[in-house]
Protein backbone atom coordinates (compact mmCIF):
# COMPACT_ATOMS: atom_id res chain seq x y z
CA UNK A 1 0.00 0.00 0.00
CA UNK A 2 2.76 2.37 0.92
CA UNK A 3 4.61 1.65 -2.22
CA UNK A 4 1.56 2.13 -4.26
CA UNK A 5 0.78 5.22 -2.44
CA UNK A 6 4.30 6.44 -2.86
CA UNK A 7 4.25 5.61 -6.47
CA UNK A 8 0.98 7.39 -6.86
CA UNK A 9 2.16 10.33 -4.87
CA UNK A 10 5.45 10.74 -6.62
CA UNK A 11 4.03 11.12 -10.09
CA UNK A 12 1.47 13.38 -8.66
CA UNK A 13 4.07 15.51 -7.02
CA UNK A 14 6.21 15.53 -10.10
CA UNK A 15 3.20 16.24 -12.26
CA UNK A 16 2.22 19.08 -10.03
CA UNK A 17 5.65 20.55 -9.95
CA UNK A 18 6.10 20.30 -13.70
CA UNK A 19 2.68 21.61 -14.73
CA UNK A 20 2.05 24.09 -11.97
CA UNK A 21 0.99 26.94 -14.34
CA UNK A 22 -1.57 24.99 -16.33
CA UNK A 23 -3.89 24.09 -13.51
CA UNK A 24 -5.61 27.54 -13.13
CA UNK A 25 -6.19 27.72 -16.91
CA UNK A 26 -7.75 24.28 -16.94
CA UNK A 27 -9.87 25.18 -13.97
CA UNK A 28 -10.99 28.41 -15.72
CA UNK A 29 -11.84 26.45 -18.85
CA UNK A 30 -13.72 23.91 -16.90
CA UNK A 31 -15.72 26.69 -15.10
CA UNK A 32 -19.25 27.21 -16.55
CA UNK A 33 -21.07 30.68 -16.54
CA UNK A 34 -24.45 30.61 -14.79
CA UNK A 35 -27.42 30.96 -17.21
CA UNK A 36 -29.01 33.88 -15.26
CA UNK A 37 -25.94 36.08 -15.66
CA UNK A 38 -25.92 35.60 -19.42
CA UNK A 39 -29.57 36.66 -19.64
CA UNK A 40 -28.91 39.76 -17.58
CA UNK A 41 -25.98 40.74 -19.82
CA UNK A 42 -28.10 40.27 -22.93
CA UNK A 43 -30.90 42.38 -21.46
CA UNK A 44 -28.40 45.10 -20.54
CA UNK A 45 -27.01 45.19 -24.09
CA UNK A 46 -30.53 45.26 -25.53
CA UNK A 47 -31.44 48.12 -23.17
CA UNK A 48 -28.39 50.11 -24.24
CA UNK A 49 -29.30 49.57 -27.91
CA UNK A 50 -32.84 50.71 -27.23
CA UNK A 51 -31.64 53.80 -25.35
CA UNK A 52 -29.24 54.79 -28.14
CA UNK A 53 -31.90 54.17 -30.78
CA UNK A 54 -34.43 56.23 -28.82
CA UNK A 55 -31.98 59.10 -28.42
CA UNK A 56 -31.22 59.03 -32.15
CA UNK A 57 -34.93 58.98 -33.02
CA UNK A 58 -35.64 61.80 -30.57
CA UNK A 59 -32.81 63.87 -31.97
CA UNK A 60 -34.10 63.28 -35.50
CA UNK A 61 -37.59 64.26 -34.38
CA UNK A 62 -36.27 67.35 -32.59
CA UNK A 63 -34.37 68.32 -35.72
CA UNK A 64 -37.58 67.99 -37.75
CA UNK A 65 -36.52 64.96 -39.82
CA UNK A 66 -40.03 63.51 -39.72
CA UNK A 67 -41.77 66.89 -40.14
CA UNK A 68 -43.33 67.93 -43.46
CA UNK A 69 -41.22 70.72 -45.00
CA UNK A 70 -40.99 72.78 -48.15
CA UNK A 71 -37.83 73.91 -49.90
CA UNK A 72 -36.58 77.44 -50.37
CA UNK A 73 -33.50 78.29 -52.43
CA UNK A 74 -31.52 81.43 -51.57
CA UNK A 75 -28.94 82.79 -54.00
CA UNK A 76 -25.95 84.92 -52.94
CA UNK A 77 -22.55 85.93 -54.26
CA UNK A 78 -20.82 83.86 -51.60
CA UNK A 79 -21.75 81.70 -48.63
CA UNK A 80 -19.10 82.92 -46.23
CA UNK A 81 -20.25 82.35 -42.66
CA UNK A 82 -23.17 80.09 -43.66
CA UNK A 83 -23.04 76.47 -42.50
CA UNK A 84 -25.39 73.54 -42.84
CA UNK A 85 -27.89 73.56 -39.99
CA UNK A 86 -27.95 77.34 -39.62
CA UNK A 87 -31.39 78.69 -38.71
CA UNK A 88 -33.47 81.04 -40.81
CA UNK A 89 -35.20 83.42 -38.38
CA UNK A 90 -38.35 85.49 -38.68
CA UNK A 91 -38.91 88.12 -35.96
CA UNK A 92 -36.24 86.36 -33.90
CA UNK A 93 -37.82 82.87 -34.14
CA UNK A 94 -36.30 80.03 -36.21
CA UNK A 95 -38.64 78.95 -39.02
CA UNK A 96 -36.19 76.96 -41.15
CA UNK A 97 -32.65 75.74 -41.49
CA UNK A 98 -29.94 75.32 -44.11
CA UNK A 99 -29.94 71.75 -45.38
CA UNK A 100 -27.47 72.06 -48.25
CA UNK A 101 -24.99 74.55 -49.73
CA UNK A 102 -23.81 74.17 -53.30
CA UNK A 103 -22.25 76.15 -56.12
CA UNK A 104 -24.53 77.09 -59.01
CA UNK A 105 -23.60 77.04 -62.68
CA UNK A 106 -23.21 80.82 -62.61
CA UNK A 107 -20.64 80.65 -59.82
CA UNK A 108 -22.99 81.86 -57.07
CA UNK A 109 -23.69 80.25 -53.73
CA UNK A 110 -26.93 78.26 -53.72
CA UNK A 111 -28.33 77.65 -50.23
CA UNK A 112 -31.22 75.19 -49.92
CA UNK A 113 -33.46 75.80 -46.91
CA UNK A 114 -35.90 73.39 -45.28
CA UNK A 115 -38.93 75.27 -43.94
CA UNK A 116 -41.55 73.35 -41.90
CA UNK A 117 -45.08 73.49 -43.29
CA UNK A 118 -46.39 74.88 -40.01
CA UNK A 119 -44.05 77.88 -40.27
CA UNK A 120 -44.20 78.36 -44.05
CA UNK A 121 -47.21 80.71 -43.78
CA UNK A 122 -44.88 83.43 -42.50
CA UNK A 123 -43.11 83.52 -45.86
CA UNK A 124 -44.91 85.42 -48.64
CA UNK A 125 -44.18 86.11 -52.28
CA UNK A 126 -42.96 89.60 -51.31
CA UNK A 127 -40.72 88.45 -48.45
CA UNK A 128 -37.13 89.66 -48.30
CA UNK A 129 -34.22 87.50 -47.14
CA UNK A 130 -30.99 88.95 -45.74
CA UNK A 131 -27.60 87.63 -44.73
CA UNK A 132 -26.07 89.75 -41.97
CA UNK A 133 -22.40 89.55 -41.13
CA UNK A 134 -21.46 91.65 -38.12
CA UNK A 135 -18.09 92.64 -36.73
CA UNK A 136 -18.91 90.70 -33.58
CA UNK A 137 -20.99 87.53 -33.50
CA UNK A 138 -22.03 84.91 -36.00
CA UNK A 139 -23.66 85.29 -39.38
CA UNK A 140 -27.46 85.46 -39.35
CA UNK A 141 -30.10 84.60 -41.92
CA UNK A 142 -33.27 86.66 -41.56
CA UNK A 143 -36.62 86.79 -43.34
CA UNK A 144 -38.87 89.85 -43.49
CA UNK A 145 -42.52 89.80 -44.60
CA UNK A 146 -44.03 93.25 -44.73
CA UNK A 147 -47.52 92.34 -45.94
CA UNK A 148 -48.79 89.03 -44.54
CA UNK A 149 -51.87 89.11 -46.78
CA UNK A 150 -49.79 88.60 -49.94
CA UNK A 151 -49.80 85.19 -51.66
CA UNK A 152 -47.76 82.52 -49.84
CA UNK A 153 -44.31 81.56 -51.04
CA UNK A 154 -44.27 78.61 -53.43
CA UNK A 155 -42.51 75.37 -52.60
CA UNK A 156 -39.03 75.34 -54.16
CA UNK A 157 -39.06 79.11 -54.84
CA UNK A 158 -35.72 80.81 -55.56
CA UNK A 159 -35.04 84.18 -53.99
CA UNK A 160 -32.05 86.55 -53.98
CA UNK A 161 -30.28 86.94 -50.67
CA UNK A 162 -29.41 90.49 -49.67
CA UNK A 163 -26.01 90.53 -48.00
CA UNK A 164 -25.12 93.11 -45.39
CA UNK A 165 -21.48 92.81 -44.43
CA UNK A 166 -20.24 95.32 -41.90
CA UNK A 167 -16.64 94.18 -42.29
CA UNK A 168 -16.69 95.01 -46.02
CA UNK A 169 -17.30 98.65 -45.12
CA UNK A 170 -14.14 98.84 -43.00
CA UNK A 171 -11.72 99.52 -45.92
CA UNK A 172 -14.00 102.24 -47.26
CA UNK A 173 -14.31 103.69 -43.77
CA UNK A 174 -10.53 103.67 -43.31
CA UNK A 175 -10.01 105.35 -46.70
CA UNK A 176 -12.61 108.00 -45.84
CA UNK A 177 -11.02 108.60 -42.45
CA UNK A 178 -7.58 108.92 -44.05
CA UNK A 179 -8.89 111.45 -46.57
CA UNK A 180 -10.60 113.35 -43.80
CA UNK A 181 -7.42 113.50 -41.76
CA UNK A 182 -5.48 114.77 -44.77
CA UNK A 183 -8.06 117.46 -45.44
CA UNK A 184 -8.02 118.46 -41.78
CA UNK A 185 -4.23 118.64 -41.83
CA UNK A 186 -4.27 120.83 -44.95
CA UNK A 187 -7.00 122.98 -43.39
CA UNK A 188 -5.04 123.62 -40.21
CA UNK A 189 -1.67 124.27 -41.86
CA UNK A 190 0.19 127.53 -41.19
CA UNK A 191 -0.33 128.83 -44.76
CA UNK A 192 -3.88 127.56 -45.18
CA UNK A 193 -6.94 129.61 -46.03
CA UNK A 194 -8.36 129.00 -42.57
CA UNK A 195 -5.27 130.51 -40.95
CA UNK A 196 -5.53 133.59 -43.22
CA UNK A 197 -9.25 133.90 -42.44
CA UNK A 198 -8.56 133.71 -38.71
CA UNK A 199 -5.92 136.43 -39.11
CA UNK A 200 -8.42 138.65 -40.92
CA UNK A 201 -10.99 138.01 -38.21
CA UNK A 202 -8.44 138.98 -35.58
CA UNK A 203 -7.65 142.23 -37.44
CA UNK A 204 -11.35 143.00 -37.79
CA UNK A 205 -11.91 142.36 -34.08
CA UNK A 206 -9.09 144.72 -33.20
CA UNK A 207 -10.62 147.44 -35.40
CA UNK A 208 -14.04 146.90 -33.85
CA UNK A 209 -12.54 147.35 -30.43
CA UNK A 210 -10.64 150.46 -31.58
CA UNK A 211 -11.59 154.12 -31.58
CA UNK A 212 -13.83 154.16 -34.63
CA UNK A 213 -15.69 150.99 -33.73
CA UNK A 214 -17.71 149.39 -36.51
CA UNK A 215 -17.38 152.50 -38.74
CA UNK A 216 -13.63 152.37 -38.44
CA UNK A 217 -13.65 148.68 -39.37
CA UNK A 218 -15.86 149.35 -42.40
CA UNK A 219 -14.16 152.51 -43.69
CA UNK A 220 -10.66 151.41 -42.73
CA UNK A 221 -9.37 154.96 -42.02
CA UNK A 222 -9.92 157.30 -39.07
CA UNK A 223 -10.11 160.38 -41.36
CA UNK A 224 -12.94 158.88 -43.34
CA UNK A 225 -14.69 157.95 -40.12
CA UNK A 226 -14.44 161.53 -38.82
CA UNK A 227 -15.76 162.89 -42.13
CA UNK A 228 -18.72 160.54 -42.01
CA UNK A 229 -19.51 161.51 -38.41
CA UNK A 230 -19.32 165.21 -39.33
CA UNK A 231 -21.66 164.63 -42.29
CA UNK A 232 -24.08 162.82 -40.01
CA UNK A 233 -24.05 165.71 -37.53
CA UNK A 234 -24.74 168.21 -40.31
CA UNK A 235 -27.54 166.04 -41.63
CA UNK A 236 -29.09 165.90 -38.18
CA UNK A 237 -28.97 169.71 -37.84
CA UNK A 238 -30.46 170.12 -41.33
CA UNK A 239 -33.24 167.72 -40.49
CA UNK A 240 -33.93 169.72 -37.32
CA UNK A 241 -34.27 172.91 -39.38
CA UNK A 242 -36.53 171.16 -41.87
CA UNK A 243 -38.69 169.93 -39.02
CA UNK A 244 -38.99 173.53 -37.74
CA UNK A 245 -39.95 174.83 -41.19
CA UNK A 246 -42.51 172.08 -41.57
CA UNK A 247 -44.03 172.93 -38.20
CA UNK A 248 -44.18 176.65 -39.12
CA UNK A 249 -45.79 175.87 -42.48
CA UNK A 250 -48.29 173.65 -40.77
CA UNK A 251 -49.15 176.47 -38.37
CA UNK A 252 -49.54 179.00 -41.20
CA UNK A 253 -51.68 176.72 -43.30
CA UNK A 254 -53.69 174.74 -40.77
CA UNK A 255 -53.35 176.96 -37.68
CA UNK A 256 -56.15 179.07 -36.14
CA UNK A 257 -55.15 182.09 -38.31
CA UNK A 258 -53.88 180.07 -41.24
CA UNK A 259 -54.71 180.18 -44.89
CA UNK A 260 -56.94 177.14 -44.67
CA UNK A 261 -59.43 178.89 -42.41
CA UNK A 262 -59.61 181.96 -44.74
CA UNK A 263 -60.03 179.67 -47.72
CA UNK A 264 -62.92 177.92 -46.02
CA UNK A 265 -64.62 181.28 -45.32
CA UNK A 266 -64.06 182.34 -48.94
CA UNK A 267 -65.62 179.13 -50.15
CA UNK A 268 -68.67 179.81 -48.00
CA UNK A 269 -69.00 183.29 -49.50
CA UNK A 270 -68.54 181.83 -52.98
CA UNK A 271 -71.34 179.38 -52.37
CA UNK A 272 -73.61 182.23 -51.26
CA UNK A 273 -72.78 184.28 -54.39
CA UNK A 274 -73.40 181.27 -56.60
CA UNK A 275 -76.77 180.83 -54.95
CA UNK A 276 -77.59 184.48 -55.75
CA UNK A 277 -76.49 183.92 -59.37
CA UNK A 278 -78.76 180.89 -59.64
CA UNK A 279 -81.72 182.87 -58.34
CA UNK A 280 -80.96 185.69 -60.82
CA UNK A 281 -80.84 183.22 -63.68
CA UNK A 282 -84.15 181.80 -62.59
CA UNK A 283 -85.59 185.28 -62.72
CA UNK A 284 -84.18 185.69 -66.24
CA UNK A 285 -85.90 182.49 -67.31
CA UNK A 286 -89.21 183.70 -65.88
CA UNK A 287 -88.89 187.05 -67.59
CA UNK A 288 -88.09 185.43 -70.91
CA UNK A 289 -91.19 183.32 -70.64
CA UNK A 290 -93.24 186.41 -69.85
CA UNK A 291 -91.59 188.20 -72.79
CA UNK A 292 -92.63 185.44 -75.16
CA UNK A 293 -96.18 185.28 -73.80
CA UNK A 294 -96.84 188.97 -73.57
CA UNK A 295 -95.83 190.64 -76.85
CA UNK A 296 -97.70 193.83 -76.07
CA UNK A 297 -95.53 194.67 -73.06
CA UNK A 298 -92.24 194.00 -74.90
CA UNK A 299 -90.85 197.44 -74.12
CA UNK A 300 -91.47 197.08 -70.40
CA UNK A 301 -90.10 193.53 -70.43
CA UNK A 302 -87.01 194.73 -72.25
CA UNK A 303 -86.44 197.35 -69.54
CA UNK A 304 -86.81 194.65 -66.89
CA UNK A 305 -84.33 192.48 -68.76
CA UNK A 306 -81.82 195.34 -68.76
CA UNK A 307 -82.15 195.71 -65.00
CA UNK A 308 -81.92 191.97 -64.50
CA UNK A 309 -78.89 191.81 -66.76
CA UNK A 310 -77.27 194.51 -64.68
CA UNK A 311 -77.97 192.46 -61.56
CA UNK A 312 -76.49 189.32 -63.18
CA UNK A 313 -73.39 191.17 -64.25
CA UNK A 314 -73.03 192.58 -60.76
CA UNK A 315 -73.29 189.06 -59.34
CA UNK A 316 -70.73 187.74 -61.82
CA UNK A 317 -68.32 190.55 -60.93
CA UNK A 318 -68.68 189.60 -57.26
CA UNK A 319 -67.98 185.96 -58.17
CA UNK A 320 -64.95 186.96 -60.20
CA UNK A 321 -63.70 189.07 -57.30
CA UNK A 322 -64.25 186.17 -54.92
CA UNK A 323 -62.34 183.81 -57.22
CA UNK A 324 -59.46 186.26 -57.35
CA UNK A 325 -59.49 186.39 -53.55
CA UNK A 326 -59.34 182.58 -53.41
CA UNK A 327 -56.42 182.50 -55.83
CA UNK A 328 -54.64 185.04 -53.73
CA UNK A 329 -55.23 183.30 -50.40
CA UNK A 330 -55.11 179.68 -51.60
CA UNK A 331 -51.74 179.06 -53.28
CA UNK A 332 -52.29 175.35 -53.95
CA UNK A 333 -54.73 175.79 -56.88
CA UNK A 334 -54.03 178.36 -59.59
CA UNK A 335 -56.62 177.59 -62.28
CA UNK A 336 -60.17 178.17 -61.12
CA UNK A 337 -63.11 177.22 -63.30
CA UNK A 338 -66.64 178.39 -62.57
CA UNK A 339 -69.46 176.43 -64.06
CA UNK A 340 -72.89 178.04 -64.07
CA UNK A 341 -76.03 175.93 -64.23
Amino acid sequence: MNENSNENSVPTGSHSSGHNTTLPLESALNTHTPPGLQIKAALLVLLMVLLVSGAVVYLMYARGVFEATQKLVLMADDSEGVVVGMDLTFSGFPIGRVSQIELSAEGNARMIMEVPKKDAHWLRSTSIFTLERGLVGSTKLRAYSGILTDPPLDDGATRALLVGDASSEIPKLVATAKELIQNLKALTAADSSLDASLGNVKTLTEKLNGKGGALGAILGDEKHTEKLLTALDRTNSLLTKVDGLAAKADTQVFGPNGVMKDAQATVVQLNAMLAEARSSLKKVDAILIDAQAIGANAKAATADLGVLRADVESSLRKVDHLINEINRKWPFKRDAELKLP
